[in-house]
């Protein structure tokens, strides 16, 4: 006689009057198995890893806000007489996004405060992958088996700059049309197809009647669709690779140290995101950020004097200011330099660049092992500097940005600073990765000298001949692993350019300057002591004197049996 009902299940998830779902969800595709180990995954933590989930929680508050403001934004380029409640504009002629914009602010009940979330939180979007990035960056996270998802991220901040400005623009107010003029300009400045792709996106001559209701679409459905597809990759990529760590006693790269998903983690996490939410919320209500009411409808016959961008735009605005007026002309085809190179290149050579960035230190160091523990920025001195150095040139074109407040702020010459700022763009991150770099080196050395000697006691000790000396103590085991766990640098040798019969070696040329490149990368790096050197140095120590026990000098141990401290 067979059997006809299945077994009970094990662990409650057939109980209960979800049984049937989801035993028929287990049956077909292991659900009970696939739901145990995802509650169970662990997750380090450090409040470093939260930038991430503020961008996370900031993006979902857009698509809330965002929801909101679409039920009465109004997508078109049709000229209208504005009858609003805002007397000021009361009678101006105006496109019907304009206008409806200002009904949001002034007539639809909440709508200038789901206006201001939505923006104080896509600039907290990017604000929080920017940082993010850093903190990949400076850690090395972004090395194997991640540059997948390193190269994810660079795309999500992409598209987020892209969607950032195309919300920025959708009003159609002075500002926002300012901003769209330089974007204009910027696809003009291609050689030879610009005119064609201006007149494509803008639907013919700027600003067109078409604009508008093709960058909402953009805005509220295409670039969106895009980011959630993206982030949803990063995040699988993610759970899948596990979450990087930093090191420390009993931290390998073959495990994790955290909490669970649940309760711990996921508890920390809807905390959080709440938290991110009021914060938003409180911004939007207290701060006020784009009075598009203030600048009225967009003329294309006007320019707001000391207009700015939102800030992470500033840079390529700054940019803009302070490149030369380059510009020639060739068989009837104007090359505007001046705006190609700052606007179009610029940017296209600084995605490039971080895209790559991950290959090309593989290569030069030859390192292509799988890495889950992160790097302190010390221990990686020269791609610290090159994190240095970029920050500083962004900062400075930031600056560059508002050369025209700053004059007219602290009445100074436009002129002078314009080529002041000129000169340090390029020699401000030379001195920044240098002195960077200087710093990194000199941390470490002062690590290694903690390691091998111990940390000072500030007592002073004199010895019979007279020399007086301070006394030391050696670290506890887990302070000298977190010193100590990282992996040591020796840059590769030069390859010979030919073999014994003078015969060229293949490749010969490319692993020079692979050679090369190793040593300018690792080849200044202070190594952490071997064993050996830790050894004979507490050999060293243990020939001296000996001292009053710990808990006399110092009033006890922590919980680690390291003394404290005064």
């Amino acid at each position: 006689m067979s059997q006809t009902e299945a077994p009970a299940r094990k662990g409650g998830l057939a109980a209960g009057p979800l049984a049937g779902p989801t035993a028929w969800l287990d049956d077909r595709v292991g659900l009970a198995t696939i739901v145990k180990k995802n509650l169970r995954k662990v997750f380090p933590d450090h409040w470093s890893f939260l930038l991430g989930e503020i961008a996370l929680y900031s993006f979902i508050i857009l698509l809330l806000s965002g929801t909101f403001l679409s039920v009465w934004f109004k997508p078109s380029m049709a000229e209208i007489i504005y009858t609003g409640s805002y007397d000021p504009l009361y009678g101006i002629e105006m496109s019907e996004a304009y206008a409806s914009t200002l009904d949001i602010s002034f007539d639809v009940r909440g709508g200038l405060l789901m206006r201001q979330i939505h923006h104080w939180a896509a600039a907290l979007f990017l604000a929080a992958m920017m940082v993010h990035m850093l903190r990949v960056f400076f850690t090395g996270a972004y090395r194997k088996p991640r540059e997948l998802n390193w190269l994810v991220g660079l795309g999500l901040l992409q598209l987020g700059i892209i969607e950032g400005f195309a919300g920025y623009s959708l009003p159609d107010d002075l500002l926002s049309g300012t901003g769209l003029r330089i974007a204009e300009g910027l696809m003009r400045s291609i050689p030879i197809v610009g005119t064609y792709i201006s007149f494509f996106v803008f639907g013919g001559e700027f600003p067109g009647n078409e604009f508008i209701p093709r960058l909402y679409v953009a805005h509220v459905l295409l670039v969106p669709g895009i980011l959630l597809a993206l982030i949803t990759l990063h995040m699988v990529l993610l759970v899948y690779h596990k979450h990087t760590q930093w090191p420390g006693p009993g931290r390998t790269n073959n495990n994790v140290v955290g909490y669970p998903l649940l309760p711990v983690y996921a508890a920390k996490a809807g905390g959080f995101f709440f938290v991110v939410f009021g914060v938003t919320a409180l911004m939007g209500a207290l701060f006020q950020i784009n009075p598009v009411w203030v600048f009225g409808p967009y003329n294309p016959s006007q320019v707001t004097a000391g207009s700015q961008p939102d800030f992470y735009m500033g840079w390529l605005d700054g940019a803009l200011r302070i490149m030369p007026a380059w510009e020639f002309t060739i068989l009837d085809w104007t090359f505007s330099m001046n705006v190609f190179i700052p606007g179009v290149a610029l940017m296209g050579l600084l995605f490039t660049i971080l895209g790559a960035y991950p290959f090309v230190e593989q290569w030069v160091t030859g390192d292509r092992r799988v890495h889950h523990l992160l790097q302190r920025p010390r221990n990686a001195p020269t791609r610290t500097a090159f994190g240095a150095a970029g920050i500083t040139a962004y900062g400075l074109l930031w600056i560059s940005g508002g050369n025209d407040i700053i004059a007219t702020q602290f009445q100074l010459d436009f002129y002078w600073i314009t080529r002041l700022l000129r000169v340090l763009v390029f020699v401000g991150p030379v001195l920044a990765f240098v002195a960077t770099r200087r710093v990194c080196i000199g941390l470490q050395r002062k690590d290694a000298e903690v390691v091998v000697h111990g940390f000072e006691t500030g007592i002073i000790t004199r010895s019979p001949d007279g020399e007086y000396s301070e006394r030391h103590l050696p670290l506890s085991p887990a302070e000298a692993w977190t010193l100590s766990a990282h992996d040591r640098t020796e840059p590769a040798g030069l390859p010979a350019a030919s073999d014994h019969n003078g015969v060229a070696a293949p490749h010969g040329r490319v692993e020079q300057v692979r050679g090369r490149l190793s040593r300018f990368w690792v080849g200044h790096d202070h190594q952490k002591p071997t064993a050996d050197e830790v050894r004979e140095a507490h050999e060293h120590h243990a020939d001296d004197d000996e001292l009053e026990p710990a808990e006399q000098q110092f009033g006890g141990v922590n919980e680690l049996g390291v003394p404290r401290r005064h």
